[in-house]
């Protein structure tokens, strides 16, 4: 969901710093060791590469956490870590801070600081006609578990959220554990919306989340408090600057697990992620050839994520569609996977929760743009999305993949509006994707398309498990319609 980092202007940004650096005795230097025992190019610009490919997900978690937790004035500042921050609408395009995001459930999300105590994260009771979900996203940005209609049922319940270190025992009165593999986690909670008219429906709901200390809920003095971080400030084009330095900080949070020690090895070899982890140090240890070899590396991982993520899943007359998001064994240490995820849309849903198939093309390969085409949009009579809550599709602009300004505020269609759409004479319904009108009698199917490249993602919120189903994900007996162009 969030805007992917890009290193096209780090090569120069970098070779300059390193044009002017002179080395003094209070900065870091590289080890005293012998030529032979250095890295050579080849094998900086191969570690390099490996890192930035591993670090992508972490360092733009970490930017997102950022503005929505740290930083007051960054315009999209949720509230403090351990605080439920409750949006009473939908996004819209003056939503920036994450990409492709969906605007059919209002969001609460709350960004967990575990390293004290655990949180315990109530919800309500809530109408089984209503779905609502809580994801759980740690710094990995790995989906740990879920709390919601498909997971846990619709009734109330309580949760005991962890991070990796805690060796409690459960409590009684608590549903359920999880596990965070980090010791700052996201949770990000989605509440169907119906229409406008039922916010005040959704708010209620929304007041019912709530999170508190694990001693709180105990009535129990609370533990000794964390030490306070300062945490380094990151921008977007900082982060093009300073990557290695946010991934070293961030790693500092985020305990290795066995099967990422070849990767953190890896790092080590770069200085990220050492016992000095946290200290920004990783971007002045090198020479100016050193560092021409570590840009290089990163530009070509940059290639190969953005390659990977065009290929999720298997192209479905124009649709990608696939599974790009999961757990920690979902990935299986597949970097470049979860590195792809992060580029299409970082904290997207595990596949039996949501399934994203995406488009940039029609079937024949053709690149859309509002400033050149019409499409349309048709599902045949009887084979609308088969989903147990709602389906929608959103539409992006494809250079941004943000949410677009249009004359009626319509960023997506979904099957809440349904009754407000025309169908054809013979039951089939078709979706209008242009960027203007397609005139009175058919504004009421339209998607206002930007005048320029187009990225639609359509969202099937708990996929149904029997066909006709997407599921699995580019295996199903469920497809996508192709969009065709309107002459």
């Amino acid at each position: 969901m969030t805007r992917p980092l890009t290193v096209l202007t780090l090569a120069s940004s970098l070779l300059v710093a390193c044009a002017n650096h002179t080395s003094t005795s209070s900065e870091p230097h590289v080890p005293a060791t012998s030529a032979a025992e250095r890295p050579s190019s080849d094998e900086l610009r191969q570690l390099a590469e490996d890192a930035f490919i591993y670090g992508l997900p972490i360092v733009t978690n970490y930017g997102v956490m950022y503005e929505f937790c740290v930083d007051k004035n960054s315009g999209q500042y949720k509230g403090p870590f351990n605080t439920i921050s409750n949006e009473h609408r939908v996004f819209t395009y003056e939503d920036t801070a994450i990409v492709t995001p969906n605007s059919d459930t209002p969001y609460s999300m709350l960004w967990l600081d575990l390293r004290a105590e655990p949180m315990v994260v109530s919800v309500p009771d809530v109408d089984p006609a209503r779905y609502y979900s809580v994801q759980l996203v740690d710094g990995n940005t790995y989906n740990y578990g879920y709390i919601g209609s498909r997971a846990t049922g619709s009734k109330a319940g309580k949760y005991l959220i962890a991070g990796p270190d805690w060796k409690g025992e459960t409590p009684a009165g608590i549903s359920k554990v999880f596990r965070s593999g980090t010791q700052f986690s996201l949770l990000i909670f989605r509440t169907q919306l119906f229409d406008a008219a039922d916010m005040p429906n959704v708010e209620k709901v929304q007041a019912g989340y709530d999170a508190q200390p694990l001693s709180t809920f105990l009535k129990q003095p609370a533990p000794p408090a964390a030490p306070a971080i300062t945490f380094p400030t990151i921008t977007k084009e900082l982060a093009k600057e300073k990557f290695f330095e946010y991934l070293d900080f961030s790693l500092q949070f985020a305990p290795a697990t066995p099967d990422e020690m070849p990767i953190r090895a890896k790092l080590a070899s770069l200085g990220i992620g050492t016992k000095e982890a946290g200290k920004g140090h990783a971007a002045m240890t090198f020479t100016p050839d050193e560092r021409r070899a570590i840009i290089a590396g990163m530009q070509s991982g940059e290639q190969k994520v953005k390659a990977r993520a065009a290929r999720i899943g298997k192209r479905i007359n124009g649709w990608q569609v696939g599974s790009a998001f999961g757990d920690r064994e979902f990935y299986n240490g597949d970097w470049l996977l979860r590195a792809a995820a992060a580029e299409a849309g970082i904290y997207g849903n595990t596949a039996i929760e949501a399934v994203y198939p995406m488009t940039r093309w029609t079937a024949n390969g053709e690149l859309l743009d509002g400033s050149k085409a019409k499409y349309a949009l048709t599902f045949p009579a009887g084979q609308l999305p088969p989903v147990n809550a709602f389906w929608s599709v959103t539409m992006y602009d494809g250079k941004t993949q943000l949410l677009i300004k249009n004359p009626i505020n319509r960023y997506l269609v979904n099957s809440p509006m349904l009754s407000s759409l025309k169908k054809n004479a013979d039951g089939s319904l078709t979706l209008y994707i242009q960027h203007e009108s397609p005139g009175a009698d058919k504004e009421s199917n339209w998607l206002p398309a930007p005048n320029g490249p187009i990225y639609l993602v359509m969202r099937l919120y708990w996929p149904k498990e029997k066909a006709p189903s997407i599921l699995p994900p580019g295996e199903g007996t469920w497809a996508p319609p192709a969009l065709t162009v309107v002459k």
